[in-house]
């Protein structure tokens, strides 16, 4: 259930669709060289490259020492024996080293993609009020936390993990495809009497025996893409549900609701649990396919050469040649058999990264076409509302006043009863909400404090919660101190470096006067309040207020709630109220229309009007 105070979901219209353009693969390439510190992950990749390789060079020089190993051991001789042992020695000994190094740049790398994705992540979300539209546009800004925190995690491992796997398989399969073809001149066969060579026979072998388990493998695994969205977004449902019910212990236990959430929570994990169980049924189905191809294997190159040394062309080297090398090819073309189900996963997870992506650059264009609300600077650093109409989902709120302007130092009550659109008329003051009608005359935005309805305690010390947004503001620990002492809260005094969940540890009261605290330290020109001091008990809001006829005495002051009381605090009383009449919506509608990524945003949106 949404709280009074949140604004609800955009109309559906004014969700932009979610267009697709360029490859996916392609796009996420790009993604990535745009990142800072990108050059960073590129001789990261390169020094991969080199050392993959590498690697592959020192696996063809291992196959062609099978041929003079293994014939030693058909002739019984021990000195070339002997000999080969040791080269075996030092081909394996540069083959680990070079594991060694291409297993510390794999992880490396990882590590590397994470925090790059996870930097851009943030970086988009975190644009100024870009956040804010977001959780305003239905089910795809529900969970942010799960896309940036375990969704950027699962993409870079799985990506790192497939491509470099990707180039490994496809340097083997150039490498041995000419070993293989080179070897199978000595495979020559004979029917009726007739020998048969077939150019490049056991590279063909090879490649029909590859390109059937992988459509064997595509046919049986294709319905796992859709199957993990399905779980990941179950999964972030289960995840938020259990959030909730967490930071509302109290509330839960004092109405004795442990019943009811539980089984809610029961009803999100048995929808977790019926994805899990598909994924597991065509995962077994899968595994009929990978695991059969991958037995089969063992025996199938020796039966594909087994002509060629039965009939006296290969010697037995020769032979264990080609079957490693057949095993190699094999290895190589077997990738994609045995990497669909992460495959599926993969392309599941970036679906949904690519979708929160195309959803954070939409809403910057959210109701376009739509009536804004035009923001200009007021000339003598006051405040100033001409004709404003401020459009939400309850329809338009207006002023009983067309024209007022408040100078700077003035107070101003502005009174609203419930579902008249005041919490939306502070967001638009603040710039968060910018579709209505009129015009807002501003002071400059650094002069500005917004208070909220509740106030935020950010996680660390008290002394940075004080001094929230800007740690760097200098004031020494007596200033903080006489801070708190001023808004009733010297008790805290004592605690000014200690790191705990305050936003948990103080009362809701303590919490608003905290922020008044921080007013203290800021000294803003202007304060912007939406029914901020209403749940202060009435001592402590005169203790509060008291701060704006002293520290603050040239402070202006807008203060938006319900109670229609001047009280000698303020200056001037303005009422807010819905306007009669339907909420006339402007003729032009935004070109595009909702796709497959907001579908459920829209009926969400739909819903809440």
């Amino acid at each position: 259930m949404r709280n009074m105070g949140e604004p609800a979901a955009l109309p559906s219209r004014w969700i932009p669709g979610i267009r697709e353009t360029g490859s996916r693969i392609g796009k996420f390439v790009h993604t990535l060289r745009a990142m800072p510190d990108a050059a960073r992950l590129g001789w990261l990749a390169l020094g991969l490259f080199v050392v993959i390789v590498a690697t592959v060079v020192g696996q063809i020089r291992l196959n062609a020492w099978n041929q003079p190993f293994y014939d030693a051991l058909a002739q019984k001789d021990l000195a070339a024996f002997g000999q080969q042992t040791l080269v075996f020695l030092y081909i394996a000994g540069g083959l680990l080293v070079l594991n060694v190094a291409q297993n510390w740049l794999h992880e490396t790398v990882k590590v590397r993609l994470r925090e790059l994705l996870t930097r851009n992540l943030l970086g988009d979300w975190l644009a100024p009020r870009r956040a804010v539209h977001l959780a305003l546009a239905g089910e795809i800004g529900v969970n942010p936390d799960q896309r940036i925190h375990e969704d950027a995690r699962h993409l870079s491992e799985l990506s790192a993990d497939l491509g470099i796997g990707l180039l490994q398989a496809a340097l083997l399969l150039v490498s041995f495809v000419g070993v293989l073809w080179i070897l199978s001149r000595d495979v020559v066969l004979v029917l009726g009497g007739q020998t048969l060579a077939i150019p490049g026979y056991m590279v063909w072998c090879a490649l029909v025996y590859a390109a059937t388990g992988s459509w064997l493998s595509w046919r049986v695994g294709r319905p796992l893409v859709a199957l993990n969205a399905d779980r990941y977004a179950r999964e972030a449902e289960l995840r938020f549900t259990l959030v909730r019910v967490n930071e509302h212990l109290d509330a839960i236990s004092l109405q004795a609701g442990e019943g009811t959430e539980r089984r809610q929570l029961g009803e999100e994990l048995g929808r977790v649990v019926a994805v899990l169980q598909g994924i597991v049924r065509r995962t077994a189905r899968l595994t009929w396919v990978t695991a059969g191809y991958g037995w089969f294997a063992i025996i199938a190159p020796v039966l594909v050469a087994a002509p060629g040394y039965f009939g006296g062309s290969l010697s037995f080297g020769r032979l264990m040649m080609a079957v490693a090398a057949f095993l190699q090819v094999q290895q190589a073309l077997r990738w994609f058999i045995d990497n669909y189900g992460r495959i599926a996963d993969w392309h599941a997870t970036f679906l949904r990264i690519k979708t929160f992506r195309d959803a954070l650059a939409a809403v910057d264009v959210v109701g376009e076409g739509f009536d804004r609300i035009a923001i200009e600077d007021h000339p003598d650093g006051g405040l100033g509302f001409d004709g404003l109409e401020v459009t939400s989902a309850a329809g338009c709120s207006v002023l009983d006043a067309a024209e007022i302007d408040v100078p700077a130092g003035t107070r101003l009550l502005i009174v609203g009863d419930r579902r008249s659109g005041k919490s939306t008329l502070f967001r638009a003051i603040a710039g968060l909400w910018p579709w209505g009608r009129g015009r807002l005359r501003l002071p400059p935005r650094d002069s500005m404090m917004f208070l909220p309805q509740r106030a935020y305690l950010p996680l660390g010390s008290l002394r940075e919660a004080l001094l929230y947004p800007v740690p760097s503001l200098r004031h020494d620990d007596e200033a903080l101190r006489v801070a708190l002492r001023r808004t009733g809260l010297g008790h805290l005094a004592p605690f000014l470096d200690q790191t705990r969940r305050w936003d948990r540890e103080l009362t809701m009261d303590e919490q608003q006067r905290f922020a008044f605290a921080r007013l203290l330290l800021h000294e803003p020109r202007w304060v912007i309040m939406d029914e901020a001091i209403d749940t202060i008990d009435e001592e402590n809001r005169r203790l509060v207020l008291s701060i704006f006829e002293k520290e603050l005495a040239a402070t202006g002051v807008v203060s938006i709630g319900r109670r229609a009381s001047l009280n000698g605090f303020y200056d001037r009383l303005v009422r807010l109220a819905l306007r009669p009449g339907p909420c006339p919506w402007p003729s032009r509608v935004a070109a595009s229309h909702p796709g497959p990524a907001t579908a459920a945003a829209t009926r969400k949106a739909s819903d809440a009007l």
